[in-house]
């Protein structure tokens, strides 16, 4: 175990609290005009899949589990979770449902993805910063309309919802960032 300090918890980390295992799905620090800053946590206990709070003073030391970070790459999904393989080995594991979350989403047959590891069980995955998806619905743009941080919505091909800017339409590929679904940039390709 490694002893960090609470500011430094981040999104995907696994950490022993109390002798179980945490994985953290929000990490906010906070520094209030008046007192202590604290760091709000956000934890799914893995034996069991309970979410958990936590808050501790920035300052103070947690426990960070060792946790190997390994390159994987998607396969498929099925009914027994989300197959991945380790393209230098070819091993394969399996990352079920309720470890994959919200992020299933955006997963795409041969993405690259980091798994985090601990005794041989898949904890965590950290997808790609971003990713390039089509928009399939969006309102037309109205004539006037200033072009200046004015969004609308849209919905992209995986089903999510999102803010795109005026001049995108129906069709366009777009990129997307993973972490809070927000509009990045026109696709390049």
């Amino acid at each position: 175990m490694v002893k960090v300090i609470a500011s430094s918890v981040r999104k995907g980390n696994v950490l022993d609290v109390d002798g179980k295992l945490y994985v953290v799905l929000t990490a906010q620090n906070f520094h209030p005009g008046k007192g202590t800053p604290v760091t709000q946590v956000d934890m799914r206990r893995i034996v069991d899949g309970v979410k958990v709070s936590e808050r501790w003073r920035t300052t103070e030391q947690v426990e960070r589990a060792f946790v190997e970070d390994v390159s994987f790459q998607y396969l498929y999904e099925d009914g027994e979770g989300f197959h991945f393989m380790n393209p230098a080995t070819y091993d394969q594991v399996v990352v079920d449902v309720e470890t994959m979350g919200d992020q299933k989403a955006f997963l795409q047959e041969g993405m690259s993805c980091i798994l985090s590891i601990h005794e041989g069980i898949p904890l965590a995955l950290e997808l790609p910063r971003h990713v390039t998806l089509e928009i399939t619905e969006t309102e037309p743009v109205v004539k006037g309309q200033t072009a200046s941080s004015s969004y609308k919505p849209a919905m992209l091909s995986n089903g999510v919802r999102t803010m795109v800017p005026p001049h995108i339409n129906a069709g366009t590929r777009v990129v997307i960032a993973t972490e809070d679904n927000s509009y990045v940039e026109r696709a390049k390709d």
